[in-house]
């Protein structure tokens, strides 16, 4: 994953400014930076996980298309079997 520019000590400063004791603030905004750096997805991240998943689907497609049309081989070859015995 990328990482997402996260200004930590913007956020401690407004934190601050806003009454909470610095320490305090430091610890969130740190726990803060390391949530969005291992949780966020990015664009990136999307795309490449929409690419992957294309490709699974191509591959499952063919998968399904081989093994329907050995299904009907299997069951042509069942009923031409039928009609010659009857």
């Amino acid at each position: 994953m990328t990482s997402i520019a996260f200004d930590t000590h913007a956020f401690v400063k407004d934190l601050t400014a806003a009454g909470m004791p610095e320490a305090q603030a430091e610890v969130l905004a740190q726990s803060q930076a390391k949530l969005i750096d291992e949780k966020l997805a990015t664009k990136q991240d999307l795309k490449a996980l929409e690419e992957r998943l294309r490709r699974d689907m191509k591959e499952l497609e063919f998968r399904l298309t081989i093994r329907l049309g050995s299904m009907m081989v299997i069951a042509v070859g069942a009923v031409a079997a039928l009609v010659k015995l009857l």
